[in-house]
């Protein structure tokens, strides 16, 4: 089954948890500093959605992913394939970023994943998982989304470093 959405939908929950990340990441090193580059075009072809500057540390990456049903099924949705009409790559294979922040939003849960570490893992097995489509509207295009449906437990037990925290 296909699921479609709007844009303006899409929109949404990105922006819902693009906050929940910020609320969480602030939280956690007070005093660091975020930016959003995810309207910034020297950070979009990199899948890059945030800057977090933390003092003594090189900045990091992340790449935000909010996912609105995904809890209550306990898979992510990991996207190979971006747009398939103009086929282009999915962000969970090209981001440059350090970090994967993938936000279950109806349970407001964030999983921050190593990028690095869960795409070596999870390339050479990309078989064992079954694909899903979805479909997003922009104006009077339509445009289908490809991405492997992964079992958060798969992902835990074999990705070290892996953390899930639950926003506030």
């Amino acid at each position: 089954m296909t699921r479609a959405y709007s844009m303006h939908g899409v929109q949404g929950a990105a922006n819902r948890a693009v906050a929940l990340v910020r609320a969480v990441l602030l939280a956690e090193a007070p005093g660091s500093m975020l930016h959003d580059v995810s309207a910034d075009p020297r950070f979009q072809h990199r899948g890059v959605d945030l800057l977090w500057d933390v003092a003594g540390q090189p900045p990091k990456g992340i790449e935000v992913k909010g996912d609105r049903q995904g809890a209550r099924r306990g898979n992510y949705f990991f996207e190979l394939v971006s747009n398939a009409e103009k086929d282009t790559p999915g962000c969970f294979l090209y981001s440059t970023a350090d970090v994967l922040a993938y936000v279950f939003l109806d349970a407001r849960q964030i999983h921050f994943l190593e990028l690095k570490t869960v795409r070596e893992w999870f390339v050479p097995r990309a078989k064992e998982y079954p694909l899903k489509t979805t479909k997003t509207k922009t104006g009077a295009a339509l445009y289908t989304t490809v991405g492997a449906i992964v079992p958060v437990r798969d992902v835990k037990k074999a990705v070290p470093g892996a953390v899930r925290v639950v926003a506030p």
